[in-house]
């Protein structure tokens, strides 16, 4: 199966690169060169990932991510050097699934895509293959099947990655998980020690799940090693 990625890049010489890249690599890439552009790209045409940097014309890339995000949940990877913008399109209501930062080097990328790719294709097959199943926990109400959060009966949106580390919490509730750990569960990748993605999640996630972020009930840090279920 040929997989299909929509390449939004607007520096010409970097898209075409990216694109002989993946094109080696046996994906079909669609480029498009500011935000307006691949809103209209995507709105026509079916694919499996995409390639997004944020300084875009037109519309940037936070906003576009914003607006993909409210019709699908494809896997998106961020092109970017500004630790700010990463911080924001990993987080509350945008969404992104990873990010490569500006310079990066073909291997890396190439390596990022195909991971992206498939880890959103092993979740896609899981939860097709998964029973009707709803976990509660305090206030918490974890619909499997429905891949839907309820806090006291009300719903609370959660990114694909957020979703997936909060249920590896709640299917195994007394054990510790390292960053390291989490990263390889949920990501399905190996860890290289980089501690941004799984501070910004779970930061994300405790805003939307905890009364308190800063005093958590239900994801606990355990110093020094990791995080666990708090006790109910």
């Amino acid at each position: 199966m040929q997989y299909k990625i929509l390449l939004v890049e607007d520096d010409v010489a970097i898209s075409d690169m990216v694109r002989g890249q993946c094109i080696k690599e046996g994906f079909e890439v669609v480029p498009a060169f500011d935000g307006e552009m691949a809103l209209e790209v995507f709105a026509n045409e079916p694919f499996d990932l995409i390639l997004l940097d944020l300084m875009l014309p037109k519309l940037d890339g936070m906003e576009f991510l914003k607006i993909i995000r409210e019709k699908s949940m494809i896997p998106v990877l961020i092109m970017s050097a500004k630790d700010g913008d990463l911080d924001k399109a990993l987080g509350l209501g945008f969404g992104a699934d990873d990010y490569i930062a500006k310079p990066f080097s073909m291997i890396e990328l190439t390596a990022r895509v195909k991971a992206a790719i498939r880890r959103a294709t092993h979740y896609s097959r899981t939860e097709k293959s998964q029973e009707n199943q709803v976990m509660t926990i305090g206030d918490l109400t974890l619909d499997l099947d429905n891949f839907s959060l309820q806090k006291n009966g009300k719903d609370i949106k959660l990114t694909a990655k957020e979703f997936h580390i909060l249920k590896l919490f709640i299917l195994h509730p007394n054990r510790v998980y390292t960053k390291a750990q989490i990263y390889s569960l949920v990501w399905k990748d190996e860890y290289y020690g980089d501690e941004n993605v799984i501070n910004v999640h779970m930061r994300r996630l405790r805003e939307k799940i905890e009364d308190t972020p800063s005093k958590p009930r239900y994801i606990k840090t355990i110093w020094g090693i990791g995080y666990k279920l708090g006790e109910f």
